[in-house]
């Protein structure tokens, strides 16, 4: 295998990291329509929230098997099933008549489309570089797009939603994916496809169900203590066998979902525990804040949205400046700075919003969590990836992807369920929220102390 040149490379990463953009994109612009969607499809908060947190649950339970299946039917085949179904369930939300329509389209379609096109970004990325400085900052653009995407994505969707609809938020991503079929025309797929690659099945099952369990009863945690504790125990007795299955597999001599290889490495692991921290507390900052002014302070989709600019801003200059901070700082420095930060915004937040009901409150705060997000995305992503070797790379890319969109989901669920659940009691709700996402992000920060102390950026001196 050869690097590309330059020409060629960038080529190749403008499809894969706008694809990346989109979905991230997806997963928070609805944060700031949740209003305006409930009251044209006659639902409540709750009714959207669910919808935004099935989606983000359904990319994280078939990351995994998804990426098995780049394997089987090629890396750039099922990028583009991904972004086939991911513009046809765009489409369809544009135009829902009802919740369960919007759930079918952006639920369901984007989610399963997603799943699909994710792994093979980062899988083609790594593949297609020798030169492990090049594919850092492969790396780098990839990552920093969807943190990006994650972070403009309620400033964005905001505009779209108030200029002309939400329902036109749709439609613009299923504009966005049509421009990435046409960028990927000239995608080449470095590995053939092996038709013949065994795909463990029951694997798939147990641990799609057995997540999809764990985060449900998440959401239930409000409704019925009993029936949240049979789901979240059905999940963990379902993962147990999950990992039971994979080794009995694995001790047979057929191939397993996953090698029980990957869990055993301690840098990979802690990586693993940081990139799920830092989307659960981005994600779940997005909801709070943009249900907390929409349902408290009465804010519309615009207004919700133009407060995120300091987020946004503060990822867009993480990311420009990731470059020459992984010349001069290990991954263990930066994603530890990157927690820091975020805890910090997180504090402020907490106060300034707390004392001043201006809108300007909210700035400092998000600053400081995108700083920190973008600080820290590119060096989690490149601690695990760097882990392994090149014939591990599809199972990898899976499980970090899962990994990353299970916080999504676990953000938009724990700080949901604790805002509806509060939901009388306003300022309150907000300060408990943000309370639990400052406890997540110092989990966080406890893995990036605990990483090697010898963890650099690849290609770093």
């Amino acid at each position: 295998m050869t690097v590309r040149s330059e020409g060629s490379s960038r080529g190749m990463l403008a499809p894969l990291a706008l694809a990346q953009f989109i979905c991230s994109f997806a997963g928070s612009n609805l944060n700031v329509m949740i209003n305006d969607i409930s009251r044209d499809l006659d639902t409540t908060v709750q009714g959207v929230q669910g919808t935004i947190t099935l989606f983000l649950l359904i990319m994280a339970v078939l990351m995994i098997p998804c990426s098995k299946l780049t394997d089987r039917w090629g890396r750039k085949r099922c990028f583009l099933a991904g972004l086939t179904l991911y513009g046809a369930g765009a489409l369809i939300s544009a135009c829902s008549p009802g919740l369960a329509v919007l759930i079918l389209g952006n639920s369901i379609l984007e989610g399963v489309g997603t799943a699909l096109l994710i792994p093979p970004i980062y899988i083609l990325a790594t593949l297609a570089y020798d030169d492990l400085a090049s594919r850092a900052r492969a790396f780098g653009l990839i990552s920093g797009l969807g943190g990006v995407g994650a972070a403009a994505g309620p400033l964005i969707g905001g505009f779209i939603a108030t200029a002309i609809s939400w329902r036109a938020a749709f439609v613009f991503q299923a504009l966005v994916v049509a421009l990435i079929v046409f960028l990927s025309r000239r995608l080449a797929d470095p590995l053939p496809p092996d038709p013949e690659r065994p795909l463990d099945l029951g694997g798939a099952a147990l641990s799609a169900v057995g997540m999809f369990f764990l985060v449900c009863g998440i959401l239930l945690s409000d409704d019925d203590a009993v029936l949240m504790a049979v789901f979240l125990a059905v999940g963990a007795i379902l993962l147990t066998w999950f990992f039971l299955h994979i080794r009995a597999r694995e001790r047979a001599g057929r191939d397993p979902l996953l090698s029980t290889g990957l869990f055993r490495n301690r840098t990979s692991n802690l990586g693993l525990v940081t990139q799920n921290m830092q989307w659960l507390v981005l994600m779940g900052t997005s909801f709070v804040v943009s249900v907390f002014l929409q349902t408290v302070r009465g804010y519309n989709a615009i207004e919700t949205g133009v407060i995120f600019t300091g987020a946004t801003a503060g990822v867009l200059v993480a990311s420009l400046a990731a470059g020459r901070l992984a010349r001069k700082h290990t991954q263990k420095a930066l994603i530890a700075a990157g927690f820091a930060l975020t805890v910090a915004g997180i504090v402020v937040l907490l106060v300034l919003v707390g004392q001043s009901s201006r809108v300007i409150a909210f700035g400092p705060g998000l600053l400081l969590i995108g700083l920190g997000v973008g600080v820290m995305l590119t060096p989690s992503v490149n601690v695990v990836q760097s882990s392994f070797p090149e014939d591990l790379q599809g199972e990898i890319s899976g499980l970090s992807r899962s990994v990353s969109n299970l916080g999504s989901s676990f953000g938009t669920a724990i700080v949901g369920t604790i805002l509806v659940s509060r939901a009388a009691e306003g300022d309150t709700a907000y300060a408990f929220a943000m309370v639990a996402l400052a406890i997540f992000a110092l989990v966080g920060l406890a893995a990036a102390v605990a990483l090697p102390s010898g963890t650099r950026q690849p290609g770093s001196p």
